[in-house]
C-alpha cells in the first residue's frame, strides 16, 4: 500500500504520552495480546475498563516501521482515505458524512465511554464518535497473529470506521435494542452480523483504494490473511481446542473473509446488508 507522502487527515488526536501517570497500564507484550482477544471477540470497550493489570513495561513501538512519527503518519493516510471513501459513498445516497476524530494513545485513555487502558484494544466510542488506537496493538497483530503488512493494518482502522458509519446510519442502536430483548445466543448473533457488516465495510474502502490506484502488489492478501487469522473459530481453537459456535460475536475465518470480499470486490454498501441475507 503506497500511503508515504499523501494526504493525512486532520482529524486526529495524539494522546500519546498523556495520562500515563508514570505506570505503564496495559502497556506490555501480555496486556496488548489481551488487547487482541478483546478486539477479536468484540468485548464492549466499557466491559474492559481498567481490568488490565499494570505494567512497567514500555510500549511496543509502532506499526508500520518503528518511529512513533512514522505510525502517526500512516494512521493519518489511513483515516483519510477512509474519510474520502465515505464522503464520496454518503453524497451518492443523498447524504452528509460526519467524519470521525481518531484517538492516538499510549496505556490509557479517557473516552466518552470511559476511561480505557490498552487492554481493551482498538475500539469504536458512539458516544463521542471517535475511533481509538494504541499503536502498539499493531506489532502483536504481527507477531502473535501473523498477519503482517501495512494492508492488514489498515482493514483494523477501516472495521472500527465501519462501526462510525453504522452509528451514522442507526445501525448500531437497532442492533442494541433488538440485544436487548433477546437471549445471550440471539445477542452474539446480531453482534456476528454488525461486525461482517463492519468487514464488508472495510472491504468496500479497500474497493475505493484500489480505485485510487495505492495497492500493491499482495495487499488484498494481507487483509484476508488478517480476516482469516482473527475469526471466531480459529481463535476459539488456538485458545481452547474447540469452537462453540453460539458464542461468536465476530463470525468465523471464512464468513469474515468472505464478507470483506463482498465489499472490496463490488464497492457497494448496499452488498453489506448482513441482516437480511439467506445465510451469513
Amino acid at each position: 500500500m503506497r500511503w508515504r507522502g499523501r494526504e493525512e487527515s486532520s482529524n486526529i488526536e495524539d494522546r500519546r504520552g498523556i495520562g500515563g501517570g508514570g505506570i505503564a497500564v496495559g502497556g506490555g507484550i501480555g496486556t496488548l495480546v489481551i488487547a487482541l482477544i478483546a478486539f477479536l471477540f468484540g468485548a464492549d470497550p466499557r466491559q474492559l475498563l481498567e481490568q488490565a493489570p499494570p505494567e512497567n513495561q514500555p510500549p511496543a513501538a509502532s506499526r508500520p516501521g518503528d518511529a512513533p512519527d512514522e505510525g502517526r503518519q500512516f494512521v493519518a493516510v489511513v483515516l483519510r482515505d477512509t474519510e474520502k471513501a465515505w464522503n464520496d459513498v454518503f453524497r451518492q445516497n443523498g447524504r452528509q458524512y460526519q467524519e470521525p476524530k481518531l484517538v492516538l494513545f499510549s496505556n490509557r485513555v479517557d473516552s466518552a465511554c470511559g476511561m480505557a487502558n490498552s487492554a481493551v484494544g482498538p475500539f469504536y466510542c458512539p458516544a463521542d464518535s471517535k475511533v481509538y488506537i494504541d499503536l502498539g496493538f499493531f506489532r502483536e497483530l504481527e507477531t502473535q497473529f501473523r498477519a503482517s503488512g501495512d494492508f492488514a493494518q489498515a482493514y483494523v482502522i477501516a472495521h472500527e470506521v465501519g462501526h462510525h458509519v453504522q452509528n451514522l446510519l442507526g445501525t448500531s442502536d437497532k442492533v442494541h435494542q433488538m440485544q436487548q430483548r433477546g437471549g445471550e445466543a440471539q445477542a452474539n448473533r446480531l453482534s456476528v452480523m454488525l461486525e461482517l457488516q463492519a468487514d464488508c465495510y472495510a472491504g468496500v474502502w479497500g474497493y475505493y483504494q484500489g480505485r485510487q490506484g495505492v495497492l500493491e502488489q499482495g495487499d488484498p492478501e494481507e487483509a484476508l490473511r488478517a480476516a482469516t487469522a482473527i475469526g471466531d473459530d480459529r481463535l476459539q481453537m488456538r485458545s481452547q481446542g474447540y469452537v462453540v459456535p453460539d458464542s461468536f460475536t465476530h463470525g468465523t475465518s471464512e464468513q469474515r473473509v468472505r464478507w470483506f470480499r463482498v465489499g472490496f470486490e463490488s464497492g457497494d454498501v448496499k452488498r453489506c446488508d448482513t441482516f437480511n441475507t439467506r445465510g451469513l
